[in-house]
Formats: C-alpha cells, structure tokens, sequence
C-alpha cells in the first residue's frame, strides 16, 4: 500500500526533518538516504519502521540543516608556512624590492590552510532521529491504513459476487449431465438410423463415466471454504497479505478446473467472469500487508 510521513525535530543548535513514502512491493525494502555522519544509525531506522511495516518498498529522506553534525574548523601547516616565509625574504632581499608577505594570499593556499571536519553526534541527536523516524512512520501507517480499509470493502464486495457465482455453478452444474446425455443419445440414434435397438444402460453407463468426470461439486466446496477463510483473514488485524495471495492462487487453480471439466456455455461464461474477479482480487492483494 501507499502512504506517506513527515516529522521534524529540533533542538538549540539543528533541525532534523524526516520523509518517508511507501509504494507496494512484495516484500519489505528500506531504502535510506542521510548524511554520512548518520549512517551507523541505518539498522536501528529500520527496525523501527520494521515494528510498523512488514511489506513494501518505502524510501526515507532524512535531512539536517544548521549547524547539524558536522563543526569546521581551520589547521595552519605552521613549518610550511615558516619556510614559505623564509623563501619570500630571500626573494624580497634578490631584488632590493623588500615588501610585506602577502598573509591574505597564504589564506587561501590549501596546503597551508585546509578546513576539517569532525564529526559531532551526540546523544540528544541521535534520540531526536529515533523520535522523528518513529512519528513520520506512524503517519505513513495512518495513511496505509485508511488505504486498507477502502481495499477490504472492496474485496468484500468482489467476494460476495464470487458467492453469487457459486450459487449459478451449483444451478447449472446437473443440467451438463442431462445435456451430455441428450446429446449422446441423439448421435447414437443418428448414427444407427433407427436400425438397431439402442441399449439404455450402455448409454446410462457413459453418462455415468462423463458424470464422474465432469462433476465440479468438490471444486465447488473448496471455492466455498476458500472464500470463508479469506473473508476471516480480512477481520485479522495481524500481518494477512500472503495469505490471502495463496488463498487467491488457490480460488484460481479450482476455477481453471471447473472450466476445464464444464462443457457447458453459462458454467463457462460464470467462469470468465470469476477469474476476471479473481484477477483484480490478486492485483489488490498485492498492495495488502
């Protein structure tokens, strides 16, 4: 599912703000973007918005502004400078020309003076990443969860056609027998034009053998309890996603038989129709954590 958190967090000398967005995935990917000054902060980001989101891809955005974890400061080579000013007094003596050392121009000489960089991260910094990363998360879950509740009805509804389905299957499912059978018996008399007797029970025991086979009652029952698990799993508050993606390869396996074994055009055109229905259950189910 999709959703979307932000918290910003502060104190006297930064400002941290946290973003995170969520798309669907199969599972759970956690993709970080910080300062490095930060980085050994990543594995318990995750755990933190783990203990929340168990399925899809959700890219952080964690940024500090002001003063941050980073202080600057200048380093003078101090014996570098000293034989750079030696050489100037020998070149200024060269050409009886003495004049002042150029100190603003040895400034900005970067083997004279360089800027580093110590990294300063303390405590309070590191509570206030926690706290921020918790809060975005928890606003990204309200979203995902206004989102489920919007796909469940919608399940709901689509599970109750495939009900409505069943019953249809169920009413047409005997007459593919007698329909085998009148079919059977037409083609027989055809054939023998009348000049032999036909043998009721030869035609009775292929009906039987067609009977055996195309009988669909057992993939009914099992569609039937399938959409009675699925139906209870959506009441579940607990992590459902790949169950109800198995669930849903199971309702589409028994409907592939029953539209093998069916011989018959409104049992096939029910059939169509449920794997259509099928179809946009499994792209939902996907986006389900």
């Amino acid at each position: 599912m999709t959703g979307y958190g932000r918290s910003s967090k502060e104190n006297h000398n930064c400002q941290l703000t946290v973003e995170m967005k969520a798309v669907n995935h199969r599972f759970c990917e956690i993709n970080i973007r910080m300062p490095r000054q930060l980085f050994f902060l990543e594995d318990r980001i995750k755990k933190i918005i783990t203990y929340y989101v168990k399925r899809g891809k959700v890219d952080v955005f964690l940024n500090v502004h002001d003063e941050g974890v980073v202080k600057r400061a200048l380093s003078v080579d101090w014996d570098l400078f000293d034989q750079y000013h030696k050489i100037y007094n020998q070149m200024s003596e060269k050409v009886s020309n003495p004049v002042a050392m150029p100190i603003d121009q040895l400034l900005l000489h970067e083997e004279i003076v360089t800027v580093n960089e110590a990294d300063e991260v303390s405590e309070e910094l590191e509570n206030m990443v926690e706290a921020a990363v918790e809060a975005a998360t928890l606003q990204l879950v309200e979203m995902r969860n206004a989102e489920g509740k919007a796909l469940r009805k919608d399940m709901i509804q689509r599970l109750n056609y495939l009900n409505g389905a069943l019953e249809g299957l169920r009413k047409f499912a005997p007459q593919v027998q007698q329909e085998h059978r009148d079919r059977l018996l037409k083609k027989v008399e055809e054939f023998i034009d009348g000049t032999v007797e036909v043998d009721s029970s030869r035609i009775l025991t292929e009906v039987a053998v067609f009977a055996d086979k195309s009988d669909i009652e057992e993939e009914l029952t099992r569609i039937d309890s399938h959409v009675r698990q699925f139906l209870e799993i959506l009441n579940d508050a607990t992590v459902v996603g790949r169950k109800l993606d198995f669930l849903v390869q199971e309702l589409n396996r028994e409907t592939n038989t029953i539209g093998s074994k069916a011989s018959h055009i409104e049992i096939s055109q029910i059939v169509v129709n449920v794997k259509a229905e099928l179809e946009k259950i499994r792209e939902q189910v996907q986006n389900i954590e």
